[in-house]
């Protein structure tokens, strides 16, 4: 595999608009009620001899949430009414809404044929729609060939069509300055979310946990990151006991992968970003069934969002001091593979009883919890695709959210959910315990299958550093999508966490937390 430290999917260029009736898309966001006070109606009314609002009132579009109303000015020009919803919801729905609006209006412009899209009737919420965009445009087209292609034909005229939105232009009437800060900060944290979902993306075959920590050692050289790749012999060294038994029935060792940026002069916090990182998920000895172990390449999507994150602190270099760790492993059934009943130790000293091998992403994560405690970080957040309960509980598009500091817990809440990554926060339930209680060992890595969510954290929680405030999110839903969601619209990887672990770190050198 050639190692790429750049998401595979070229983001559109992105330029202020002048007059907006010059381009040749046009996505005007109209909020619930606003139909007849628009000035881009009256504009497109005025300019184009057009009785536009009667045509939208014909259609029932009145921009409520969700409405998407398609109008050919022209054989070459199309305007794309998109509902923004209500102009007084609260912030953080307001926002989705935005974002859900503006993606949508933009693939359908794409998808009919258009390069070039101009987006208005977003004043103030700039960032929201270039994010919609942005993400919601990602293709994951690396290993598609068409049917022509194959024989060797030339493309049909419905392939010629699948074009993709070079150009962007924004309208508004913020200052320039203020809104090209918006588009490069936008355009640095979404390439790095799609970057995240490309590697999510990649299957088993390509993306091992020799070729992971190849990326993170590419990415941490072009960007100028501090990384250091541990072999399994300095894992064993190290006693990383979670890491060596998941790994061990692979013919490809586990790495473990520590990468960070420290900034120049006293930072004013220092963290820990924790991803699960097992490449493939077979679920080794406790076998998963055959229609439970496809998608299982996104077993490494915990991973993929702290490199994602990783590359976006390199570029927007805050005064914090942030690391990064996953232990990269294939979860294998072999004749070396780890048994049920085997029992472990793990970095800081526990032992570990292996009830279930195909709960084997809380056993690395326990050493990467305990190994950041030697790094002198006072907030940890580990990601992981950890548990199936925490898709029941919540559904598959929701992140279960747990960890030992309600204050910690209620600021990442709000946060991602301003950001439209949809966590809720689970209690970590001190009667269920007693289901990880062991007879021979410390601890068991799993209970009797009631609250497996809840659980898995509580497990987590006996290894985290002591005096260290630590969240876990338990993205099991949301990292990886089998239908479209919104902006989302492609299947597969989000790169669900990217924007949350960038935005937490923001906020931590602002003093907002």
């Amino acid at each position: 595999m050639k190692v790429f430290t750049e998401s595979l999917f070229t983001l559109p260029e992105v330029e202020l608009a002048d007059d907006f009736l010059s381009y040749p898309a046009l996505v005007v966001g109209i909020f619930e009620g606003k139909v007849s006070d628009s000035e881009f109606l009256q504009k497109i009314k005025a300019k184009k001899k057009v009785d536009i609002i009667k045509a939208l009132q014909r259609r029932n579009f009145t921009g409520k949430e969700k409405q998407v109303f398609s109008f050919d000015l022209s054989e070459e020009q199309k305007v794309i009414f998109v509902g923004l919803g209500r102009e007084d919801a609260q912030e953080w729905e307001k926002k989705e809404n935005i974002r859900r609006a503006s993606g949508n209006g933009v693939v359908l412009a794409r998808d009919s044929g258009y390069e070039e899209v101009c987006l208005c009737g977003f004043e103030g919420y700039e960032r929201e729609a270039l994010e919609a965009a942005f993400l919601g445009l990602y293709r994951f087209k690396k290993y598609k060939i068409s049917d022509s292609e194959e024989d060797g034909d030339e493309k049909t005229d419905d392939e010629k069509l699948e074009k993709e939105v070079k150009k962007i232009f924004i309208y508004t009437q913020r200052k320039k300055d203020e809104v090209k800060n918006i588009i490069d900060f936008t355009r640095v944290i979404c390439e790095a979310q799609n970057f995240a979902r490309d590697i999510v993306n990649e299957p088993g075959n390509v993306i091992n946990p020799l070729t992971l920590s190849e990326i993170a050692s590419a990415l941490a050289e072009k960007y100028g990151l501090g990384c250091e790749i541990f072999d399994i012999e300095e894992i064993k060294k190290m006693g990383m006991g979670g890491v060596i038994a998941v790994g061990q029935g692979s013919s490809i060792p586990p790495k473990v992968v520590h990468i960070w940026w420290k900034p120049s002069g006293k930072p004013k916090d220092k963290i820990a970003f924790i991803g699960k990182a097992i490449t493939f998920d077979s679920g080794g000895l406790s076998l998963k069934p055959q229609n439970s172990m496809v998608t299982m390449k996104l077993d490494k999507a915990g991973a993929c969002a702290v490199l994602g994150a990783m590359k976006s602190i390199a570029i927007l270099k805050p005064q914090v001091e942030v690391h990064g760790l996953f232990a990269a492993c294939e979860n294998m059934p072999s004749g070396t593979a780890q048994r049920p009943d085997d029992i472990i130790k793990i970095f800081d000293g526990k032992t570990v009883e292996v009830i279930n091998t195909d709960a084997e992403g809380r056993l690395t994560l326990a050493d990467m919890l305990a190994f950041a405690g030697r790094l002198g970080v006072s907030k940890i957040v580990d990601l992981a695709t950890l548990t199936g309960a925490c898709m029941v509980a919540l559904g598959e598009f929701t992140a279960g959210l747990m960890g030992n500091s309600e204050k910690f817990n209620e600021f990442i809440f709000k946060l991602a959910r301003d950001l439209g990554e949809k966590v809720w926060i689970l209690p970590l339930d001190k009667d269920l315990e007693e289901k990880l209680k062991s007879d021979f060992a410390f601890i068991k890595n799993v209970g009797d299958g009631y609250g497996g969510a809840i659980t898995a954290a509580i497990f987590l929680s006996k290894f985290v550093p002591k005096g260290v405030e630590w969240a876990h999110l338990d993205i099991a839903g949301p990292a990886f999508l089998n239908k479209k969601l919104g902006y989302f619209t492609a299947k597969g990887g989000t790169g669900f966490g990217v924007r949350t672990l960038v935005e937490l770190t923001r906020k931590i050198e602002n003093g907002e937390y």
